[in-house]
Formats: C-alpha cells, sequence, structure tokens
C-alpha cells in the first residue's frame, strides 16, 4: 500500500516537473526566436535606448509554428499518452530486460517531443483568447500570454483523443480559465473571486454602453437589463469595484484616510487606561495587607506575572490546605472593602 503511494506521488511530481519543463521550452523556443527579430529589427529612439515591440516579435515567433491537421492532433495525443505510461512503467521498475527498458525510454522522449509540438502549435490559440481580455484586466497582454500558456500545457495533458473532438475546442475552456483565474488574483490589490470579476466585466462593459448611449450615469436596473445579470449582483459589482485606498490625503494637513477609520477589533483607549487605573490601585491596596494574605490575592489574581493560580498551586506553595487556602483569601477580599482601603466593590469584581 505504501509503495503504491509512493508511485502516486512520484508520477504526480514527474507530471509538475514536464509542465515546467514544457513552459520552459516554450518560453525558450520564442525568445530565441524573439531575439533573432530582435537583432535584425533594433530601433532607437531619441534617448539613444533600443527599444523592442516584445509582442510583434513573439507573435512573428509563434507564427513559424505550423497548424495541425485533426490526424496529427490525434497522432501527438496517442504519443503524449504511450510516453506518459512508459514513465510510470519506469519509475515502477516494470521491464525485464535492457532492451525493455530502452523501449520504454524512446516512448517517453518521443511523448515529450509529441507535447511540445501540440503545444508550439497551439500558441496561437493562446494569444487569441488573450487578446479578449487585453484591454479590461489591467495586466499586461504578455502576461495573460504567459498565463494562457499554463493553460494550454494542462489541456494537452488532459486532452482525450477518444472522444473524437477538436482539440482547439477543449483548450479554450482550459486557456481562458487560467487567464480569468490570474486576472482575478492578480489584477487587483484585493482579490475577488473568479465568478464575481466575471460578472464585473459584464457590469462595466454594460456600464460603458449605457452611458454613452443615455449620455448620463446608467441606473443599476439598467445595467442588470442590458448585462444580464439581476440587480442584486450589479449592485454587488459596483460596490466592490468602488474602492478607494486608506493612504488617500484627507484635507491640506496631511492625514490619510486610514487615520479616520475605526478599528473595530482595537481596545477602547478609555477602558484600557481605566483597567490599568483599578490594577495599579489594587497593587497599592494589597502591598497593605498582611503579607501572607497580600502574597495569596497577587498569585490568585495573577498581579505580579499576568498567571492566576488555583486554589490547590497556591496551597502548595503555603504549605496549606485548599480549604484553608480559600478562607485567606475571602479575608483578605473583606480588608479590602473596608472604606480606608478607598476601593470600589465593583473593582473586586
Amino acid at each position: 500500500m505504501a509503495s503504491g503511494s509512493k508511485a502516486r506521488e512520484s508520477v504526480v511530481k514527474r507530471a509538475k516537473r514536464e509542465r515546467e519543463d514544457a513552459k520552459d521550452r516554450i518560453d525558450r523556443d520564442t525568445l530565441t526566436r524573439s531575439s533573432r527579430e530582435r537583432d535584425r529589427n533594433k530601433l532607437t529612439d531619441d534617448r539613444g535606448r533600443l527599444t523592442t515591440d516584445l509582442v510583434s516579435q513573439y507573435l512573428t515567433a509563434i507564427g513559424e509554428y505550423e497548424l495541425l491537421t485533426a490526424e496529427r492532433e490525434v497522432d501527438y495525443a496517442q504519443k503524449i499518452e504511450s510516453g506518459q505510461s512508459a514513465a510510470e512503467a519506469l519509475e515502477a521498475g516494470k521491464f525485464k530486460t535492457k532492451a525493455e527498458e530502452i523501449g520504454l525510454r524512446r516512448k517517453v522522449r518521443h511523448g515529450r517531443e509529441a507535447k511540445d509540438a501540440f503545444l508550439t502549435a497551439n500558441l496561437r490559440l493562446v494569444v487569441a483568447n488573450a487578446r479578449r481580455y487585453a484591454n479590461t484586466s489591467g495586466i499586461d497582454f504578455l502576461d495573460l500570454i504567459q498565463e494562457g500558456n499554463l493553460g494550454l500545457i494542462r489541456a494537452v495533458e488532459k486532452f482525450d483523443w477518444r472522444k473524437g473532438f477538436k482539440f482547439s475546442t477543449y483548450a479554450t475552456w482550459w486557456i481562458r480559465q487560467a487567464i480569468t483565474r490570474a486576472i482575478a488574483d492578480k489584477s487587483r490589490t484585493v482579490r475577488i473571486p473568479v465568478h464575481l470579476h466575471d460578472t464585473l466585466a459584464a457590469v462595466r462593459a454594460a456600464q460603458a454602453s449605457l452611458k454613452a448611449e443615455l449620455g448620463r450615469e446608467p441606473k443599476p436596473e439598467e445595467i442588470a437589463e442590458e448585462a444580464g445579470v439581476n440587480v442584486d449582483k450589479v449592485e454587488l459589482a459596483l460596490g466592490v469595484a468602488d474602492t478607494v485606498s486608506l493612504e488617500q490625503p484627507v484635507g491640506e494637513d496631511g492625514a490619510q484616510l486610514g487615520d479616520f477609520i475605526q478599528d473595530e477589533d482595537a481596545a477602547d483607549p478609555m477602558k484600557v487606561t481605566e483597567e490599568m487605573d483599578i490594577a495599579d490601585s489594587l497593587r497599592k491596596s494589597i502591598e497593605r495587607l498582611p503579607n501572607r494574605e497580600g502574597r495569596i490575592l497577587a498569585l490568585r489574581y495573577g498581579f505580579h506575572d499576568g498567571v492566576p493560580r488555583t486554589l490547590e498551586e497556591i496551597g502548595e506553595e503555603f504549605n496549606l490546605t485548599r480549604e484553608r487556602i480559600r478562607q485567606l483569601e475571602k479575608l483578605a477580599l473583606c480588608r479590602l472593602r473596608h472604606p480606608s482601603f478607598g476601593i470600589r466593590e465593583q473593582d473586586l469584581i
């Protein structure tokens, strides 16, 4: 049972490593091609610094990869599947001869090559989907592409060629999911859920369209009808969008908005001060009690170190019974209630 668990863990680690390797190979190949193009198309601005259109270079680089036919998609998917099975067999030591081991390693290599070809042939699909979010996401276009590439890798790993549908249809879902999740996670300082981010995008688009059409700010009901969502969601989305920095200046004296917002979890300064005064008064009064009674109260309520002791613990220290300590505590409290000590009854509760 333990060996099976280790094998599964090993497979998961290998899949993660292969996903990272595939991503690195995509980046390396496209950046190498982009670098060659950049060297041929250098432009110098008026400050003498070199500038390049990285997006244009990237698109040029991936445009050199040939698109796949449906037959080639199935062929590559089969090789990837075969390579994964071979890798698991190697990991588990399921071979008897050196020739079998060599054969398994060959399948693994062919599977990786097929995966790389499958990925690079579909990089343009990622770009096409990333364009949908380029102007509204708040994330750099190349970063959107990078996130989409991660979704593409996942799609290649999960693609089931037996079901007969086009890979592009299947991959689009994974690519968009990766991009929208990245937008929800990274485009805002305060993260909002993915589903709410999608609603917010729809509400913003409807709001802008209606404002241009009506010449005024549209009402939530009008936005809801235009966006196809209910009014409650519109109001929630608008509330999420209406964020203000706590560091926003207020007035002319250098104050910030956060200075005027009460921390509901913070202790009340007046109450803390009052409690400190009471504790100080009690400590002084205890010092006026007979030595043993004063020490018992101090230990019982933790006046010295903040750690209250039980009757049993105090009894062990004084070599007295629990009941005798209780009696001495009661006697000490009665003394403190005498008017000469000037302590209010409620301060002893």
